[in-house]
């Protein structure tokens, strides 16, 4: 049983981030598209995230918290590098709930600023989140080149998130936003293939191990259907804009879970890429199964309220909401 607490942590902390991609990264793709559009739209696109956007950062706390729990080894490594776009993305997190809840109450020229650092926040709390995932995937090693595929891959994450949060609006708004979700979506449609090939082919170009995985004969003819399948997301939601509210948020979703899947398989068992795997870097076993029991009862409460919530406040979003 020692053996497989790792193996069962990791997959917590994997559902816990791909929760959390998904959940906040439509809402945090709604405030990057906020100066887009007039304010009577602004209130509508709130309105359609109001009820969950906090909420949905539950799931980036339970994973960072299960990195730091059952992998203390990994976390100081990890947050070492990464400790400036994460304290960035903290502030980006921070600048976009405090001008959520204070563009409620302003008016004139305040609201208008408000709603710019929400956009703000927004965008820099994204961005990071993929130059974090960039420099990650490449090990943390050093060298231009490097540096600059990290921010390109963080300006596809904004761009995958646009494509999450168009497609949110198109579900959850009508009439002439909807209108304008659909040319945002085909526009975040083409960075989001642009981050799935950059991914895709960054971590074998970095790791002989990861090429090895994916491109031995004859499991690349098994491989092959996760990146056709994203591609066949890819060309669902691209034909499905305009022609339903519902399909485009569900293959946007599924873009993710795919790439979600491609990620962790080049990944296991390293927690780092070729230097730390999840043996190495857990922590004891007693530690593990008594924060397992901890979990084991909170995360249900999450998933629960988390469906309760969606549940409630489905439909289309109205200027009606107070938000």
């Amino acid at each position: 049983m020692n053996g497989e607490l790792p193996l069962i942590f990791t997959a917590l902390m994997g559902g816990a981030i791909l929760a959390y991609v998904v959940l906040d990264g439509y809402d945090l793709g709604v405030g990057m598209l906020m100066p887009n559009v007039e304010r009577a739209e602004q209130d509508l696109m709130v309105a359609s995230i109001g009820p969950f956007w906090d909420a949905n950062e539950t799931w980036l706390v339970l994973g960072i918290g299960l990195l730091l729990v059952a992998f203390p080894v990994a976390h100081g490594e990890i947050l070492g590098a990464l400790y400036l776009p994460v304290a960035a993305m903290l502030v980006g997190l921070m600048l976009r709930g405090v001008a959520f809840e204070l563009r409620i109450k302003a008016e004139g020229w305040h609201r208008e600023l408000w709603n710019w650092l929400f956009w703000a926040g927004s965008t820099l709390a994204a961005f990071a989140q993929g130059f974090m995932l960039g420099r990650y995937i490449t090990g943390f090693d050093r060298g231009a080149g490097y540096w600059l595929f990290a921010v390109v891959v963080g300006a596809s994450l904004c761009g995958g998130y646009v494509l999450l949060g168009a497609t949110w609006l198109i579900l959850r708004t009508d009439g002439e936003l909807q209108r304008k979700s659909i040319g945002w979506a085909r526009w975040g449609l083409g960075w989001v293939a642009l981050g799935v090939v950059l991914v895709s082919l960054g971590t074998p170009l970095v790791s002989e191990t990861v090429r090895d995985k994916w491109f031995a004969f004859p499991r690349f003819l098994y491989l092959a259907a996760l990146p056709l399948g994203t591609a066949a997301s890819w060309l669902w939601v691209w034909r499905s804009l305009g022609k339903s509210d519902g399909q485009p948020f569900a293959g946007a979703v599924l873009i993710f879970v795919l790439a979600f899947i491609g990620l962790a398989y080049s990944l296991f068992p390293y927690v780092v890429i070729d230097r730390l795997t999840i043996w190495e870097a857990a922590a004891h076993p007693s530690s593990l199964r008594f924060v397992l029991a901890g979990t084991a009862i909170v995360l249900p409460f999450i998933i629960g309220y988390t469906a309760w919530s969606y549940r409630i406040f489905r439909g289309k979003a109205s200027n009606k909401d107070s938000y």
